[in-house]
């Protein structure tokens, strides 16, 4: 009998260790967050920030949102010039969710810290692009195009993919609020309700297929992850792929297989079950003394030294 009631707690254990050894190869960026005790951040409790990207929909936000990036010849180059995602690809991945959880939930030295290291990157990512154009990280064109598809797809994953409804009100609070990160990053052009935002995206003028997308969609489809978490994410692709704008996936040329939507929720859902809410979210309820929303749930800490000494799973 005693077996029997620890088999839910082991499978969700054994989901969660999987799904949270991909982003574990950075360091943690809010390891120091409860030293700024009242700091709510750019955010705060009240905000559609840290609802939505503290569900387990946002992992399919992420990869829709690497997609649609790849449609545009210059972004992508970037890329392909500049990183090493072919050889690092659970530490760029690590270090893409390190920034989006310091920026929705870290205390303002947190946010400006990492901000501080995205500038900091972005300064040597220059070059040419295949169709002669030229290209720089820190051009607020390119970080309009990266951010802005960021927001798009966090939103459709979670309207897709999330706890329940996701309101016209919510959904525009959202832009309102990332339009305000982007400005700090830069970016000139920041749609501030969801359905301008979606419109901005699927009649953007510089996107058009590239040998760069080509190759970032190639590897998107497989890349080399560990096999315990290979078949998941294959699950998490495929969910993406049927939220791509139409214009959008005919141009990334990909389209999914049957029942990948209903899979995808199904995974989604366990994901929730297994993880939680994000420990980053608790970790800023903690910092700034809030309660947690109804039927908000936290199963595991952030890895923060000491933590489990307040940590309760709820």
């Amino acid at each position: 009998m005693e077996r029997a009631r620890r088999r839910p707690l082991d499978v969700r254990n054994r989901i969660a260790d999987s799904a949270s050894s991909l982003f574990a190869h950075v360091a943690y960026p809010l390891a120091n967050s409860l030293d700024y005790p009242g700091d709510p951040g750019l955010f705060g409790p009240d905000s559609a920030t840290w609802a939505i990207i503290g569900d387990a929909a946002a992992f399919v936000g992420g990869i829709r949102a690497l997609l649609i990036q790849a449609a545009h010849p210059e972004v992508v180059a970037g890329v392909a010039d500049h990183s090493s995602y072919e050889d690092d690809t659970l530490g760029r991945l690590s270090r893409t969710s390190a920034y989006v959880a310091a920026t929705a939930y870290g205390a303002m030295p947190e946010v400006d810290a990492a901000l501080k290291r995205v500038r900091r990157a972005h300064r040597r990512v220059k070059g040419t692009s295949h169709r002669g154009r030229a290209y720089s990280a820190s051009d607020g064109s390119g970080a309009a195009w990266v951010h802005n598809v960021l927001v798009d797809s966090f939103l459709t994953a979670f309207a897709v993919f999330g706890p329940g409804t996701l309101t016209r009100e919510r959904g525009d609070l959202f832009a309102r609020e990332q339009a305000a990160l982007g400005k700090i990053l830069g970016a000139p052009e920041l749609p501030t309700t969801r359905d301008d935002l979606a419109m901005w995206i699927d009649s953007h003028p510089d996107i058009e297929a590239s040998p760069g997308m080509e190759a970032a969609v190639s590897f998107l489809r497989n890349p080399p992850l560990p096999r315990p978490a290979a078949a998941p994410y294959r699950i998490l692709y495929n969910a993406a792929v049927t939220t791509l704008p139409p214009r959008v996936a005919s141009m990334l040329d990909v389209r999914s297989p049957p029942g990948a939507l209903a899979a995808g929720r199904l995974l989604v859902a366990g994901l929730r079950w297994s993880l939680g809410s994000s420990p980053s979210w608790w970790l800023a309820l903690q910092r700034i003394g809030a309660d947690a929303p109804p039927r908000i749930h936290f199963r595991r800490p952030p890895p923060v030294e000491g933590i489990e000494e307040i940590f309760t799973p709820s």
